[in-house]
């Protein structure tokens, strides 16, 4: 039975001067740096190939699939963005500290969100929702192998709902400009809804 890959890549990275801030959907650029970095990743490791690349329309996505995938014209689906930190996008947590609704969001309570912002479950409903449309159209065009550029929240988020091994979320960090691959069975995806984490992405030269 045909399986299918999809290959998970977080952008690359941002100024350092907005590391540490909530930066969702505030559509920041790749700093010079953080091209540099994917160059050298290109140079050096192998990305996988792909008959299709999707990606989140901001700009530190778009960007990024330019540099690794040149040559190819990415599909790009606003469901893939980041979570919308509302108010609270551009802020530390150092900023945040005095505000008792971030505290309890932050401790998880439910219905607590961001101001003008999205849910925890809000943004999980919407990433899940168009990566099985992703999948089922994959399937239904005849696609096997695909790229998503997006964000880690995403991406973290994705694997820890449909991912085997099963793991929470922030076992599922990865660096900017790295992601994962995973394996789809038909089969157990029209029953289970799940997908094999086979590999951390690119390789190695000597892995490949």
């Amino acid at each position: 039975m045909q399986s299918y890959l999809i290959h998970f890549i977080r952008h690359g990275d941002i100024a350092d001067t907005l590391k540490g801030k909530y930066i969702g959907t505030t559509d920041v650029p790749l700093s010079e740096q953080g091209r540099r970095n994917l160059a050298d990743y290109d140079s050096k490791f192998i990305y996988p190939g792909t008959q299709v690349v999707f990606t989140s329309p901001l700009k530190r996505c778009t960007e990024t699939a330019r540099i690794i995938y040149p040559q190819q014209n990415p599909l790009v689906i606003d469901q893939l963005s980041e979570c919308s930190f509302g108010d609270w996008e551009n802020k530390s947590a150092e900023e945040l500290k005095n505000d008792s609704l971030f505290q309890r969001w932050l401790a998880g309570e439910s219905g607590a969100k961001p101001p003008n912002g999205e849910g925890g479950a809000e943004f999980t409903e919407r990433v899940c929702l168009v990566f099985e449309q992703i999948v089922d159209g994959m399937m239904k065009t005849g696609n096997t192998e695909a790229v998503i550029i997006t964000h880690g929240g995403v991406i973290m988020t994705l694997l820890s709902v449909y991912g085997i091994p099963q793991a929470k979320p922030f076992d599922w960090v990865m660096d900017n400009g790295f992601g994962y691959s995973v394996r789809i069975n038909p089969m157990l995806w029209q029953r289970d809804r799940v997908c094999e984490v086979y590999r951390k992405i690119p390789v190695m030269p000597e892995d490949n």
